[in-house]
């Protein structure tokens, strides 16, 4: 048990980030940075490194496109390009596209605004889950992403662990189960312990580095 504590302290303290935080979004449960989360989950689904969903968060929030109503009303060629600069090439076309219509859906079914979407849900985790899956690009895994990040303002979903971050666990040696790895973390953010392990479930440099400093 104690070399599993030195290990979740090692992995909260060297690893326990957000990726919103990483994309420079102050997360609250308000529109915008609900907003840019929602975005964020769905670059950083893809087939694509963390490093370049997370650059290209930031650089469609320089571009103006930092909520649905200017997401909605700027040009496909605009998306593209935004998309572009943050590295974003791969998928850049389908994805200008996809943020486009999910745009339009957010302002269409909830007024632009995902607390709506969260009241609607009324702390059901798989009515959530699949009204969050109506957004263009946003499937099974993009859902998750986004309720890893959002779990310390839509606290009713907390703790949010989901199979990927359970895999980072597994990794590291630690429990596999919710409310374990909970008890271990003590007090820390529940998002960023979700962050962690992710990035131990992605990268085994992550977890041996972890490992090796808790022994």
């Amino acid at each position: 048990m104690t070399e599993q504590k030195d290990v979740m302290r090692t992995l909260l303290r060297e690893h326990g980030r957000t990726y919103a935080a990483e994309a420079g979004i102050r997360l609250r449960d308000t529109p915008q940075p609900l907003y840019r989360t929602l975005v964020l989950a769905i670059l950083l689904s893809a087939r694509i490194q963390a490093s370049v969903a997370v650059s290209t968060s930031r650089a469609l929030y320089k571009a103006g496109l930092r909520d649905p109503r200017r997401m909605a009303d700027a040009t496909w060629q605009q998306r593209v390009d935004a998309l572009g600069e943050g590295g974003y090439r791969r998928y850049d076309e389908r994805t200008a596209t996809q943020l486009g219509d999910g745009a339009r859906l957010l302002l269409d079914d909830f007024g632009g605004d995902l607390r709506t979407l969260r009241k609607q849900a009324d702390g059901d985790v798989a009515e959530l889950r699949a009204l969050l899956r109506r957004t263009p690009g946003l499937g099974a895994t993009g859902a998750d992403i986004f309720l890893r990040e959002v779990q310390d303002v839509w606290t009713e979903y907390a703790p949010f662990l989901d199979r990927k971050a359970l895999e980072g666990a597994e990794r590291l040696g630690l429990p596999q189960e919710p409310a374990a790895l909970t008890r271990l973390a003590k007090d820390a953010s529940r998002a960023e312990l979700a962050a962690a392990l992710v990035r131990a479930a992605l990268d085994r440099r992550v977890a041996d580095d972890c490992l090796a400093r808790a022994r």
